[in-house]
């Protein structure tokens, strides 16, 4: 896998294209997000891993997703507003994406081959999969949706 976690871009939830690069030498922890799930109230945990460790070095990005059970059906604009009103999300989150399928973002796919999920599959199952990358920018873990953030709290630290 020649590709680095700092050779993508994405696009933030406002419309400004950045590259990975600007978090290189911080933890990443990278989230397919939904807002109709029963697991958005994870925003809630992951805004406090946020605020936990954001001065130590984590960042958090969040990927809208709309590809289990259309969970995720709004707006940029939509979303952003729910996500701030709802759990005070301050960490940066991004516009909606696929994981899957033919249209899955090239950061995900990447995502999938570095860390495969349950019984060495790639495919993401759920909203709220999250993955774990290190300061050096190599994908080190990645976690079920249904991983409470809190959980991942001793992960992150040992990257700090």
């Amino acid at each position: 896998m020649s590709a680095a976690i700092y050779d993508f871009e994405a696009q933030t939830i406002g419309g400004e294209i950045v590259s990975l690069r600007d978090y290189e030498g911080q933890a990443i922890l990278i989230v397919n997000t939904a807002s109709k799930c029963g697991l958005t109230p994870q925003y809630e945990g992951l805004e406090q891993l946020y605020k936990d460790y954001g001065e130590r070095g984590l960042v958090i990005l969040g990927f809208p997703c709309n590809q289990f059970g259309f969970q995720e059906p709004g707006s940029e604009s939509d979303i952003e507003s729910f996500c701030q009103l709802n759990y005070g999300v301050s960490f940066p989150m991004f516009s909606k994406v696929d994981v899957n399928g033919y249209k899955a973002d090239p950061l995900f796919k990447y995502l999938k081959k570095a860390q495969r999920g349950f019984m060495g599959s790639e495919n993401i199952k759920w909203n709220f999969t999250k993955f774990l990358i290190n300061r050096e920018g190599k994908v080190v873990e990645r976690f079920a949706p249904t991983q409470l953030p809190r959980d991942l709290a001793g992960k992150i630290e040992a990257l700090l």
